[in-house]
Parts: C-alpha cells; sequence; structure tokens
C-alpha cells in the first residue's frame, strides 16, 4: 500500500508540474494583455485592473475579423473534406481488399513521414502556374493532400478494429458496402472522426509557413496566425500588451474548440489504442 500512495503521489505531482508548464505561457501572455494598452507597466507583472482596451485595439489595427474569418473557412474546408475522403478510403483499405492496397499505403506513409518543407517550393511553382497564389484554394488544397495520408491511416485502423461479425450482419440483412458505412458503421465511428476533426483543424488552424509562403500579398485571404505575425513584426505597433492581446485573439478559438472537444479528443483516442 505505502508503494502505492508513493506512486499516486509522485504520479499527481508530475501531473501538476506538467500542468503548470503547459499554462503558464498561456497564462503569462494573458496576464500582459490585461494590461491597459501603452501604459508602460505591461512587463512589471501582474495588471493593475482588468483592461480589456488591449482587445479592442488589437483587432481594429490588426484586422483579425476578416484574418479569423479566413482561418475558419479554410480550417473547415479541410476538416470536412478530409475527413470524408479519409473515412471513404480507409473504410475500403481496412475492410475490403483493394487491388494494390499495399502499394497505396506505402505511397501514403511516404506521404506521411515526408517533411512538408520540402514541399513547400514546388507548390508555389505549381500553384502559381495555375493561378491560384493568394486565393483561398492555395491553402486548402495543399493542406487537404497533406492531411489525408494522416485521415487514411487513422480510419483504416478504426474500421480494421470492426469485429468482423458487424460486417456479416450487414451482409446477411442484404446491405451494401455504401448502406453498410452509411447505416452500421458511421454510428461507431463517431469518436474516431471527431477525434480526427479536431487533431486537423488543430493543425490547420495553427499553420503559417503555407500561409505565408502561398498567401502573402492578399490581405483577404490571409490565415490569423499569418496577421498576428505581421501585426507583431510590425513598426506600427511596440506595445506588448496590445500584442499579447492579439496573441490570444489568435489561440483563442483553438483553446475553446479543444475545451469542448477533449471528451471525444480522448475518446477516440483510448478507442483506436485498444484493438478488440
Amino acid at each position: 500500500m505505502r508503494t502505492t500512495r508513493q506512486e499516486s503521489v509522485v504520479t499527481h505531482a508530475l501531473l501538476l508540474v506538467a500542468a503548470v508548464v503547459a499554462v503558464y505561457p498561456f497564462a503569462s501572455i494573458l496576464l500582459l494583455a490585461l494590461h491597459e494598452p501603452g501604459s508602460g507597466t505591461a512587463s512589471s507583472g501582474l495588471p493593475d485592473g482588468i483592461h480589456l482596451s488591449s482587445f479592442s485595439t488589437a483587432w481594429t489595427r490588426g484586422g483579425f475579423a476578416s484574418a479569423l474569418t479566413s482561418s475558419a473557412v479554410v480550417a473547415l474546408t479541410v476538416v470536412v473534406v478530409t475527413a470524408a475522403l479519409a473515412t471513404l478510403a480507409g473504410y475500403a483499405l481496412g475492410s475490403m481488399r483493394v487491388p494494390g492496397g499495399k502499394l497505396i499505403m506505402g505511397l501514403l506513409l511516404v506521404g506521411l513521414v515526408l517533411p512538408y518543407e520540402v514541399t513547400v517550393v514546388p507548390l508555389y511553382e505549381l500553384l502559381s502556374s495555375w493561378g491560384l497564389v493568394d486565393t483561398y484554394l492555395a491553402l486548402i488544397l495543399p493542406q487537404i493532400g497533406l492531411s489525408v495520408p494522416l485521415g487514411v491511416f487513422w480510419m483504416r485502423t478504426f474500421f480494421q478494429a470492426v469485429p468482423p461479425s458487424l460486417y456479416e450482419a450487414a451482409r446477411v440483412d442484404g446491405a451494401t458496402r455504401l448502406q453498410s458505412l452509411r447505416l452500421v458503421l458511421l454510428p461507431i465511428a463517431g469518436p474516431a472522426i471527431a477525434t480526427l476533426a479536431t487533431i486537423l483543424f488543430l493543425f490547420t488552424w495553427n499553420e503559417f509557413l503555407l500561409a505565408l509562403v502561398l498567401v502573402p500579398q492578399n490581405e483577404a485571404v490571409q490565415t490569423a496566425p499569418l496577421a498576428l505575425s505581421f501585426f507583431s513584426g510590425a513598426a506600427r505597433n511596440t506595445d506588448p500588451a496590445v500584442t499579447a492581446a492579439a496573441a490570444v485573439l489568435v489561440a483563442l478559438p483553438v483553446l475553446v474548440a479543444y475545451v469542448f472537444l477533449q471528451r471525444r479528443l480522448i475518446t477516440g483516442i483510448v478507442s483506436g489504442a485498444v484493438k478488440e
């Protein structure tokens, strides 16, 4: 019993330290953002009160309404399209004998492990020849292509873990392949799809390099991380409180999404880790 209690104390201590390390950066930025703009005390520690004027100043100066809208359009489109493609491909590769299936999985594995940084310049040249630079498609199409390998592997693992008796029962009832997917498998695939969607949303929302290279000129389609970079580096903005407020505005949608989806995220990860 003593060993169990010691292990419990050590575990909780480690979790507490990890939580402090994880929360401290965001908490410090939030406290900095609550200072009054131009007060000159932004780096001195706790604010003398709750001041929200830094947020309104950052919102107005940085044009974050357009940037957040662009990020939402790109992220939601990438999530929906990738989840749909990954579900169909994962279902086929996980439950059927697909000709060349091993080759397809090998190619997807290359796409999964290949550093996407090496594709940025070729992507720019390709999209420039198509006239898509500085458009939404310049952000959406590459990120769908980069996300599909992960999505297919994720959903293939789920469909492989489904008991064969479930597939057989659907066939006995006369269901086609698509009917089995729509009526039998999709209802139980909710946690896996929700987890995949959450991961893709976080990755897509925080993407910076592709936005920097592929939409450098058109402010109407620039995403929130790119707008934050331009705003924080602009010579006209030297107020740390306003810069911190801008960072909070950009991070807030991701934080809210995680808070609402954390249970599904954890459930999907756990269910994907245990194969029945």
